[in-house]
């Protein structure tokens, strides 16, 4: 048997997928975009680099709100495996923790900060790349379903023009201002608890007298 129901009298059916690439016509028209297809992916890795430095800064904020080691700081960013999770746990301790409104206001911006950035690495980390017959990168298509009118449909899709690129080199520049930001911000936070710890009052162990 083929398969493709040629000896049983029916007519073959009509495949769905796509015409696979012409690789061999592609790999040779490829090098002409070489500068401009290394310059997307390299703004991508840096993308993904910055932001994933900036998101384990988040650690030593938890450590110093959770008044814990970088150890079990850890290990709770790492359990909470969203990085929603892990900005909820980070502010809902920043209310409780943080007696100074223009602190509590400056970490507050700082996570909006980020979060604004989140979404660019998502729709750059969860998407199909289009490439066309001269090796060039021109769309991406998130992997997710969206829901438009009542109908879903498959991902979103954007050209990868030069818009898109200055909104990418943006926000590289972003991710560096923010780095140096979080930074700043530690050592102010860590010095505010600290205080707060010392003022704290003394309470006698259970069953004695304070």
């Amino acid at each position: 048997m083929t398969g493709d129901g040629s000896d049983d009298g029916h007519e073959p059916t009509a495949s769905r997928l796509p015409r696979p690439p012409d690789f061999d016509a592609i790999a040779a028209a490829a090098p002409a975009s070489l500068d401009r297809r290394s310059e997307i992916l390299a703004l991508i890795g840096h993308l993904v680099f910055s932001w994933s430095n900036n998101e384990s800064l988040f650690i030593y904020v938890l450590m110093i709100l959770l008044e814990t080691d970088e150890v079990s700081a850890a290990i709770v960013f790492a359990t909470l495996n969203t990085t929603r999770a892990r900005l909820d746990l980070v502010q809902r301790l920043a209310k409780a923790k943080i007696g100074d409104a223009a602190l509590s206001r400056e970490l507050d911006v700082l996570v909006g900060r980020f979060s604004k950035q989140t979404k660019l690495r998502n729709d750059l980390n969860h998407c199909m790349y289009t490439v066309n017959e001269k090796g060039e990168i021109t769309h991406t298509q998130l992997m997710k379903l969206e829901e438009r009118r009542g109908a879903l449909s498959f991902g979103r899709t954007r050209e990868m023009d030069g818009a898109r690129l200055d909104e990418m080199r943006r926000a590289v520049e972003e991710h560096g201002a923010l780095n140096r930001d979080l930074w700043a911000c530690l050592p102010r936070l860590e010095a505010h608890l600290a205080s707060r710890r010392r003022r704290r009052p003394e309470t006698s162990p259970p069953g004695r007298e304070a």
